[in-house]
């Protein structure tokens, strides 16, 4: 049953490939579980209904990835979608959180609509070659800033100047000015730091001997570690049921968004959903082997679908847009080729509603090591552009260098957009140039200007 359903063979994989990327990809994506509701409950949403609709959500989207797309990608809340949400809906942002639900729900009938008149799919189509495997580079490097942070590798350095009072007396938002602000290197006699760097060595060591579930054994062994060295907290494990009280299912406020016109919070929503998510499946799907030589698939569409009926649930269910996560390349490093791994995936967010203080026992710094890994799975991409033609080497190098450097995928999909229509016209190679190129580099720039510039 499970071969007919999910190919198995077809796809060069088996049962337990399968499962062990399944709990890799959990494994890196855990932390959702406890940052979700702390991001949100600043809102004024209880965390309890924020973990319930976080545990719920990511686990029936991405088993419904699994079993009517057969892809191996997880979704979940995204990051700096949540953060957004709770700026918009805290105090300062005079929104309530159920009219926010609301504006995220309308935001995934758009996607809805978007991908059932094949608007969505048309992306795959336009985009050129060097921008797919561009996205592919960039999302290893994105993922591997991830893996730097958790692990303080990479931090920031704070120097005294005139924006910081700013800041503080803003309660941290603000920006500082160039000569202010440091990424370094982080003490590396940090426990954290220290035990990352201990698992970085031990996975690498599985990964160079080929050792079957290397990525996973080097997540477990480093947890265990983590208990001599301090950074596992067992002393806080203390298994209790999960609350249902309070929950925000059907709480979210629909008219409100109407009345309130959250033009500018709906576009947002949907402006970096829509490019997160392409940028997403294209780069983990191409690096699982699931398109073809010109980047595409028949299958694209369907997980656009679902990706786009994930949001609207997950508000539904209360809690932020849900998307599909790059720590879905983890699972696929490995090994994870089909819909199975999502299945996996998708059951154990659902038994997190119970096993949660399990699962968070897993520190960071045991993670941290996986993705930074996973970021050199996915880098190998870059040796399929072109770097000869600066029309296609400058959009490229934009494209995987934003997506790191500004923290967020969409920014580097839309400057390697523009970057590209601009130079093939500048060039005389406008023919080059799929005609939605143009209506999206219009798009992009109009969403820059008219939304703030960020």
């Amino acid at each position: 049953m499970l071969e007919k359903l999910f190919q198995l063979k077809a796809r060069g994989t088996d049962l337990s490939t399968e499962i062990l990327a399944g709990l890799t990809t959990f494994m890196t994506m855990a932390y959702i579980l406890a940052v979700n509701p702390g991001i949100l409950s600043a809102t004024g949403m209880s965390k309890d209904a924020v973990f319930f609709a976080t545990c719920v959500g990511a686990g029936l989207v991405t088993i419904a990835m699994g079993l009517y797309v057969n892809f191996p990608i997880a979704l979940a809340p995204g990051m700096g979608l949540n953060a957004y949400f709770a700026v918009v809906a805290s105090q300062a942002g005079g929104i309530p959180w159920d009219v926010a639900l609301g504006a995220v729900f309308i935001s995934g009938v758009i996607f809805i609509i978007l991908t059932v008149t094949q608007v969505r799919q048309l992306l795959v189509e336009a985009f050129p070659h060097a921008l797919k495997k561009a996205i592919t580079v960039g999302i290893g490097l994105f993922i591997t800033i991830i893996g730097m942070k958790l692990s303080h590798l990479t931090v920031a350095s704070l120097h005294l100047g005139p924006s910081l009072g700013q800041v503080t007396s803003s309660g941290g938002y603000g920006h500082l000015l160039y000569f202010e602000w440091d990424l370094i290197l982080g003490s590396l006699l940090h426990p954290d730091t220290m035990l990352a760097l201990i698992g970085l060595i031990l996975t690498a060591l599985l990964m160079a001997m080929h050792i079957r579930g290397a990525l996973l054994i080097g997540i477990v062994t480093t947890t265990l570690l983590g208990i001599p060295m301090g950074v596992t907290k067992i002393s806080d494990f203390s298994f209790t049921w999960p609350s249902l009280n309070n929950l925000a299912v059907g709480a979210l406020n629909l008219r409100g968004a109407f009345e309130m016109g959250l033009v500018s919070v709906v576009l947002t929503f949907t402006f970096v959903e829509l490019f997160d998510t392409f940028g997403t499946l294209v780069g983990t799907a191409g690096k699982a082997g699931l398109l073809d030589e010109r980047g595409r698939s028949p299958h694209i569409g369907k997980a656009m679908l679902v990706d786009a009926f994930g949001v609207s649930l997950g508000a539904f269910l209360g809690t932020s847009t849900i998307t599909a996560y790059v720590e879905s390349a983890a699972g696929i490093g490995q090994g994870g080729r089909t819909g199975l791994t999502s299945v996996t995936t998708g059951v154990l967010f659902l038994l997190a509603l119970v096993l949660a203080p399990f699962f968070k026992l897993i520190p960071d710094a045991a993670t941290a090591p996986a993705l930074i890994i996973v970021g050199v799975l996915m880098i190998s991409s870059i040796t399929e552009i072109d770097f000869n033609d600066f029309t296609e080497a400058l959009p490229a190098f934009l494209t995987f260098a934003f997506m790191p450097f500004t923290y967020n995928i969409a920014n580097g999909i839309a400057a390697g957009i523009v970057f590209y229509t601009l130079l093939k016209i500048a060039t005389g190679k406008s023919k080059d140039v799929h005609w939605l190129m143009y209506l999206l580099t219009v798009l992009v720039i109009w969403r820059y200007v008219s939304l703030g510039g960020h």
